[in-house]
């Protein structure tokens, strides 16, 4: 009886925490970010959608991809599902122009209709708040990664929160991400 109101008495008093702060969740939604024309988007208006988060590069092998974004986004845009672009530079130097060049080529060469964000920095210390989350377990609660070239792609569920990533070679009309879409295993 004595081991049990000791046992008690730690859990009241807190010895017992379960929130650690290296491992608790945060979400996408406390974010806010410049999309490809110079305003700004408050991540808050995504909150129940599903999210694809992608680095993208206007002269890289997987450009083309654009094509399969663009598609993806059209199957699913009515059912909650929301594909944000951010583009950069920081993998060959294969995203070269500003704003105004990355949104006419993506327009004219692909008809991207999906959110466009300003072209950012997603490696170093100039790292995008945004990528920093997505990238670091210690702030999105799930995973550590890398982004290891242009069209990496994160899969952000509902509630803001991260669920997967997948590597550049991924296809955005793989099952595995229409599977998560659609709510498949």
């Amino acid at each position: 009886m004595k081991y049990i109101s000791v046992l008690l008495a730690m859990s009241v008093f807190g010895c017992f925490s379960q929130n650690h702060e290296s491992t608790k969740k945060t979400s996408v939604h406390s974010f806010k970010a410049k999309d490809i024309d110079g305003n700004t988007v408050d991540f808050s208006t995504f909150k129940g959608k599903k999210l694809l988060i992608v680095n993208t590069a206007s002269e890289c092998g997987f450009t083309p991809q654009y094509k399969d974004l663009e598609a993806l986004y059209q199957k699913y845009k009515d059912k909650n599902f929301v594909i944000i672009a951010f583009p950069c530079n920081d993998f060959g130097g294969q995203e070269p122009g500003d704003d105004k060049q990355i949104k006419n080529f993506c327009q004219k060469n692909y008809g991207v209709s999906f959110l466009m964000m300003e072209k950012i920095k997603i490696e170093g210390d100039s790292m995008h708040p945004i990528y920093q989350w997505l990238t670091q377990k210690e702030k999105n609660g799930v995973s550590n990664s890398n982004v290891m070239w242009n069209f990496q792609k994160y899969l952000i569920d509902e509630n803001g929160y991260l669920v997967d990533y997948y590597n550049s070679k991924e296809n955005p009309l793989s099952d595995k991400i229409t599977h998560w879409i659609e709510n498949k295993k």
